[in-house]
């Protein structure tokens, strides 16, 4: 399997709090990564650090082999260019209808209107959706608002999808079929995929690869098999729902 994003020794602090403490992982060509792990433990931190957001204080990654870390301002567009991202609440434009949320990244990337026009219905009708175009995102149930946001990432034919908690605020038919569109995703585009979640459910569903971020560090990386059978006790507790025990003290 092609390495598509590997993470070494990754560190990041916020004044006296340790959130990345020498986090290591890598990231395989059109496979599904969840990470897991409880609230606050630094998962959204490491989505930040993948796209430059926040700056890790040491550690390198690398995107195809290249170091995004240290890279001049030209590789680090080419980096950031392969990434397509829906944040949690979709982060639709309120202002504009579901046309111009679709079409705002190929404007900006400067495509004639002729082409815009083919390929904003095809993203719509991909993610399930037809003939919503002159909507409001307010007209929309929240798990349709994150089909549009999917369908604005996917438009811009990104390598790399990095999701955040995409099932967050949504029934579990909604999140189901989130998940599959996710899934739908990676095999109709290719599409490398890091979902960040607490959803374990979600997590069996759609995974290739599970990896536990805790204290700071991956704990656990493997198959969802392996992550249900594992002798690992942080697992293991983090999947009974335990409220005691070494994970609620740390």
């Amino acid at each position: 399997m092609k390495e598509k994003i590997v993470i070494k020794d990754l560190h990041k602090s916020f004044g006296p709090k340790v959130v990345l403490d020498g986090l290591n992982l890598t990231i395989h060509e059109s496979k599904i990564l969840c990470i897991i792990g409880i609230s606050g433990v630094g998962k959204s931190v490491v989505l930040k650090n993948l796209i430059g957001i926040l700056t890790p204080d040491s550690g390198k990654i690398f995107v195809d082999g290249e170091e995004f870390t240290d890279s001049s301002a030209e590789l680090r567009f080419k980096i950031l260019s392969k990434y397509g991202i829906l944040f949690q609440g979709a982060a639709l434009f309120d202002s504009l209808n579901i046309y111009d949320n679709v079409a705002f990244g190929l404007r900006r990337k400067k495509l004639l209107e002729e082409q815009i026009q083919l390929i904003v219905p095809e993203m719509l009708e991909n993610v399930g959706l037809k003939d919503i175009e002159a909507k409001r995102p307010s007209e929309l149930s929240g798990g349709m608002q994150k089909r549009v946001g999917l369908a604005r990432s996917i438009a811009l034919r990104p390598e790399i999808m990095l999701y955040d908690e995409p099932t967050t605020g949504v029934d579990p038919i909604t999140g189901g079929a989130v998940d599959r569109l996710i899934k739908k995703m990676r095999d109709t585009f290719g599409i490398t995929s890091v979902v960040v979640t607490h959803d374990m459910k979600s997590a069996y569903r759609l995974a290739d690869q599970i990896a536990m971020l805790h204290a700071g560090k991956i704990i656990f990386s493997g198959s969802p098999d392996e992550f249900k059978n594992t002798d690992n006790a942080y697992v293991k507790q983090f999947i009974e729902g335990k409220a005691h025990g070494p994970i609620a003290v740390l």
